[in-house]
């Protein structure tokens, strides 16, 4: 089991209460998990034991920026608040997986919640199931780290099964100010059917910064690809003209020669 300082990474006390009472061998411990029962079994048939759930959060101030009223632009103070809390609280995930000895982390979800008590605060939460290989071949990637993947449990299983293994859960944050027309542009485009350039330009070019800020986190991981890609887009909560766009994807590369993965055969048998 690898060590860590919990204290450091901001991990509370019953947080480590809780997780002490699902370590591997305890007696009387108890898993938890948010997989549904097919994702269940289907990760035990890939062989790997879900551990427990495991969590982290970051409660979030987002800085203030402002763009110009007819200029598309990137907000970057707002682009690096969100990923940082993002990170955080990943990394706090990942903490708690580590106290388990955990190889990886399957069915992770990113969620955000801007809060009541402050329009530019918000609580930035990472959970998912931490998973050990059966075996006790180690499935963390070459930064040491547990694998962190946002793939179903069919997925997860789909994806050993074709050979490949999950490295990171890798993502891209782009907060983009889109121009607003001048109101002769407004004028000039009544009841015509036309393109709308600087609006198609500022898209284009936020999401073109996301994926690119994503697949730079793939190749830091020394993936051949990424999975599973998803691109939203939210405004949150600063207005019709600011919106984020995130990337974010699971990166994998081909198993291992030292990993093998059992793949089952249907057999069908007949009662006479």
């Amino acid at each position: 089991m690898t060590s860590i300082d919990p204290d450091a990474l901001g991990i509370p006390q019953d947080a480590m209460e809780r997780l002490s009472e699902l370590a591997p061998g305890k007696a009387g411990g108890i898993f938890t998990s948010d997989l549904t029962v097919n994702e269940f079994l289907l990760v035990r048939q890939a062989g790997f034991t879900p551990l427990g759930l495991v969590l982290g959060t970051s409660v979030y101030h987002c800085g203030f920026q402002f763009g110009r009223w007819s200029r598309n632009q990137e907000l970057d103070v707002l682009s690096q608040a969100m990923y940082h809390a993002r990170e955080l609280a990943m990394t706090r995930m990942q903490a708690e997986a580590l106290t388990l000895g955990a190889d990886g982390i399957v069915g992770v979800r990113l969620e955000v919640d801007f809060k009541e008590w402050g329009s530019d605060t918000a609580e930035f939460l990472a959970v998912g199931t931490a998973v050990k290989a059966d075996d006790g071949t180690s499935w963390r990637n070459d930064q040491g780290q547990p694998f962190t993947s946002d793939l179903s449990g069919q997925d997860f299983w789909t994806l050993l099964q074709a050979g490949y293994a999950p490295l990171g859960l890798v993502m891209g944050v782009c907060v983009y100010h889109v121009a607003h027309r001048t109101f002769g542009n407004i004028l000039s485009n009544i009841g015509q059917n036309t393109e709308l350039p600087q609006f198609t330009q500022a898209l284009y070019d936020a999401r073109e910064l996301a994926m690119a800020r994503m697949q730079h986190e793939a190749e830091a991981l020394h993936a051949e690809g990424i999975v599973g890609v998803q691109l939203t887009q939210e405004n949150h909560i600063w207005g019709s003209h600011t919106t984020e766009f995130f990337a974010f994807g699971t990166a994998v590369r081909p198993i291992r020669p030292d990993h093998e993965i059992a793949r089952p055969q249907l057999v069908l048998s007949l009662d006479t």
